[in-house]
């Protein structure tokens, strides 16, 4: 029989850098320099959209995959530069920031009887998981219906993550934006309201997520017999 061979794991995104560039710079450019005696509305608008946008480029021509985090800071950002443009209401600022992990959330649900599983692009990520050993220990058990159903709780706990982002963005957007729209007062608050939205939204959703994780490695384990460090990619001890 020939020995397991395990093929290196590609080296993993930094979460860290994720969020400067596609959280972090955005929200620091509208919220300082959105105003007439700096940059102007538009020119931040474009500046809070280059790093996010390139960063996204980059890592689909390195990697030859989305980049999830950079979708929604572009998405996001541009929604928040284009409504400040229309001096839109903050109702419908409120409304925006609510309706990307609400997208987000339902998507995942309604992918669930696609070919390709929103939820698994997610979570089973080559990147982190052995996937090619996670998969043979399915089939040599006869598991994958029972690796279907988890991956399924696992959507609903994902899902609802997205779910508790979207109310709370509601109602922190609500909460915050209490200036006209396309005023200085106005782009001050929508700083302010991002630089708030990571502790308030992202840390409890992330618990959630978190928990996801925890319910899908522990399911592997009984599913597949391996232990978590043979779900997990290792690193190759270097040779003395």
């Amino acid at each position: 029989m020939e020995p397991d061979v395990q093929t290196p794991a590609p080296k993993p995104e930094s979460l860290w850098i994720n969020l400067v560039c596609n959280a972090v710079f955005p929200a620091v450019v509208l919220g300082t320099l959105s105003k007439e005696s700096r940059l102007g509305p538009t020119w931040a608008l474009l500046l809070a959209l280059s790093l996010p946008l390139g960063y996204g480029v980059y890592d689909l021509l390195a990697r030859r995959k989305w980049n999830i985090f950079s979708v929604i800071g572009v998405v996001s950002t541009a929604l928040t530069g284009g409504l400040g443009l229309l001096k839109i209401s903050g109702f419908w600022f409120a409304v925006k920031e609510a309706s990307v992990p609400l997208v987000l959330g339902l998507a995942i649900l309604l992918t669930q009887r696609s070919r390709q599983p929103l939820v698994k692009t997610l979570v089973c990520n080559d990147q982190v998981l052995n996937m090619p050993r996670v998969e043979a220990a399915l089939d040599a058990a006869s598991a994958r219906p029972a690796f279907e159903q988890l991956l399924g709780r696992v959507a609903w706990i994902i899902s609802g993550s997205f779910a508790l982002s979207a109310i709370l963005n509601f109602i922190l957007a609500l909460w915050i934006l209490k200036s006209p729209s396309g005023t200085p007062a106005f782009t001050e608050e929508l700083g302010r309201l991002t630089a708030l939205s990571y502790p308030v939204i992202v840390l409890p959703s992330m618990v959630m997520m978190m928990f996801g994780m925890w319910k899908l490695i522990t399911g592997l384990e009984k599913l597949t017999g391996l232990s978590g460090d043979d779900i997990f990619h290792q690193r190759k001890k270097s040779s003395t």
